[in-house]
């Protein structure tokens, strides 16, 4: 699912990334190995923000000791706010499902942004969403898919 998502963000060098759900850090640090590789004369950065303390702690833990804390910055705090003071994000990746897109992460995409988001239920299924805004920042939303993911928590869960 991870390089789905990799591959479905069309990820770039240089790219400013957000993604909602740290977990392990092991989803941010391959989107760092592509928008931040090492050497890199233009570097980007991926913002990760999780809800959970302990995944805080154990996600930091797994950057640092693998080399990308330069790369990835791990924040606790609820991912469907996004995060308006690093906005606006060229790609953004929710590792959790949604009851609906929060409202936050559109306004927070770049134009010509891309936003991948699992919406549905909390159960066992929900539609892999991708969220495309335009130059003139014209929204398009297309579904790519059924799949599995925790629900999201936070005031845009549920």
């Amino acid at each position: 699912m991870c390089v789905i998502m990799c591959e479905g963000l069309d990820l770039r060098e240089g790219h400013n990334v957000l993604e909602v759900g740290a977990g392990s850090g092991y989803h941010a640090a391959l989107c760092a190995e592509i928008v931040a590789p090492t050497g890199s004369p233009n570097p980007g950065h991926v913002y990760t923000i999780e809800i959970v303390k302990g995944l805080i702690d154990f996600a930091k833990a797994n950057l640092e000791r693998s080399g990308y804390a330069d790369r990835v910055s791990v924040i606790h705090g609820d991912g469907g706010r996004g995060l308006p003071e690093k906005a606006p994000f060229d790609r953004m990746l929710v590792a959790a499902a949604a009851p609906d897109i929060p409202p936050p992460l559109i306004e927070q995409l770049a134009p010509g942004g891309i936003l991948l988001i699992p919406v549905g239920s909390r159960g066992f299924y929900q539609e892999l969403m991708v969220v495309e805004k335009g130059l003139e920042s014209k929204v398009t939303k297309k579904r790519w898919g059924g799949v599995a993911f925790v629900p999201l928590t936070g005031e845009y869960g549920h």
